[in-house]
């Protein structure tokens, strides 16, 4: 596989796992375009924002057009794992999970799609627009101040091909963790707790002090309606929501990371909070990915916190 055949894979495999209809994300793109459509005339905006629908996943550069054999993969990819993948000299691609580059500046760009997963919750589609977009602000302003280019650059210096996976992984880790849940259905916070365990990425988090935690409840705590609302959307949506979760009949929440300010208001809402972790959570993502390229004869080398469990030689 060539870099691009990597990237279009992720975005397939990304598409197949989003909450979301196929059709409903084919519909926001269409009316992306026409919305940015005298931009893209004059380009003042690279098409990947109305053609993609997951700006914050990026090829970054592109060095050298070859044949991908073996790739450098970690959760945060910065200057240092640059100079390493030079170092190993036989990296042929870095992949990044977390947004650099033209992926981190268009990070709130993808903020947009939680307005839809919130209404296939229950939360009616104009509130979580209102709360969503005050978020989605918040969050522009807080990257605009950022260094989106350092990790790039240096890429570009020392010729290195890179690339990130954002979102797409983070459909992935939603669509498995939703498809788990609902098969086990578990009855209490501790029940849910239990079978977040069982999965090896957390499994292996709990062993190093970084599993999952009760956030806001108690064990004993009957679960209700579980929502995964916090584990894809580009970054933690508004915690002015819990209100009108627990409106919607949803009981507890399953999150990747929480903020002081999240947890406060869920405990206001009276809606338990499992926090999967973050690292691992991302690891799982990333996993089902990279099984993919496994698959297709990749060898992958995780650094950067990446927790590899790979699912394709297990199979085998």
């Amino acid at each position: 596989m060539k870099i691009k055949e990597i990237f279009n894979l992720a975005i397939k495999m990304g598409i197949d796992a989003d909450f979301r209809p196929r059709e409903m994300i084919e519909k926001l793109l269409k009316r992306k375009k026409e919305k940015y459509k005298k931009l893209l005339l004059k380009k003042e905006i690279d098409s990947e924002i109305v053609s993609n629908p997951y700006p914050d996943t990026q090829i970054h550069h592109i060095a050298q057009n070859k044949e991908i054999k073996k790739v450098l993969v970690g959760i945060d990819i910065e200057v240092s794992e640059i100079i390493l993948a030079k170092i190993l000299g036989d990296i042929d691609l870095v992949i990044a999970h977390h947004p650099i580059g033209k992926g981190l500046a268009y990070l709130n760009e993808v903020m947009e799609m939680q307005i839809q997963i919130y209404h296939l919750y229950g939360i009616p589609i104009n509130i979580a627009q209102r709360l969503i977009k005050e978020k989605i602000s918040e969050v522009a302003r807080g990257i605009n101040r950022l260094n989106h280019f350092r990790t790039v650059d240096a890429a570009k210096l020392l010729g290195v091909n890179l690339m990130n996976v954002h979102t797409p992984s983070d459909n992935l880790a939603g669509a498995f963790l939703e498809n788990f849940i609902k098969r086990k259905n578990p009855e209490r916070v501790e029940d849910l707790l239990s079978l977040l365990e069982e999965i090896p990425e957390y499994k292996e988090a709990k062993r190093k002090g970084t599993g999952p935690k009760i956030f806001v409840g108690d064990k004993e705590n009957y679960c209700g309606k579980i929502a995964l609302t916090e584990i894809t959307g580009g970054t933690e949506g508004s915690p002015k929501l819990y209100e009108k979760m627990a409106i919607c009949g949803i009981g507890t929440v399953v999150s990747m990371h929480q903020s002081e300010e999240h947890r406060k208001e869920a405990e206001k809402a009276n809606i338990n909070v499992v926090v999967a972790g973050h690292i691992p959570s991302d690891s799982l993502g990333m996993n089902l990915f990279l099984d993919e390229l496994e698959k297709r004869g990749i060898e992958i080398i995780p650094c950067s916190g990446l927790i590899r469990i790979s699912r394709a030689k297990n199979k085998k």
